[in-house]
């Protein structure tokens, strides 16, 4: 062909038969390839949404499952020092029981 050493744009498309793209088919052919590669990228900004959204509810129930255990965490530290502090008030109700049956006899 006369045109070996010359760039040729828009090469003969082998599907087609060998027949060469005219301009517009080659125009019409980026378009389309465009398109797809927007569609492409909205389908996955909508799924990144999506997954998003389901990280937030995950991270809405899990703050709310940790205000939860922090009351209840604190509930339970007041309960056992309630507790604790029974316990050494009857010790030390025992010792001063034992002390003065021990001094009065005496």
């Amino acid at each position: 062909s006369n045109n070996q050493g010359l760039y040729d744009p828009h090469p003969s498309d082998s599907a087609q038969g060998g027949r060469g793209l005219t301009h517009a088919e080659a125009v019409q052919r980026e378009i389309n390839d465009v398109t797809n590669i927007v569609r492409q990228n909205l389908q996955a900004t909508s799924q990144r949404g999506e997954r998003l959204d389901n990280l937030e509810n995950k991270t809405n129930a899990l703050s709310g499952s940790a205000n939860q255990f922090r009351t209840r965490a604190n509930r339970v530290r007041k309960d056992m020092w309630w507790k604790d502090m029974k316990m050494r008030m009857c010790i030390i109700i025992a010792v001063i029981i034992l002390l003065v049956v021990i001094i009065v006899p005496s």
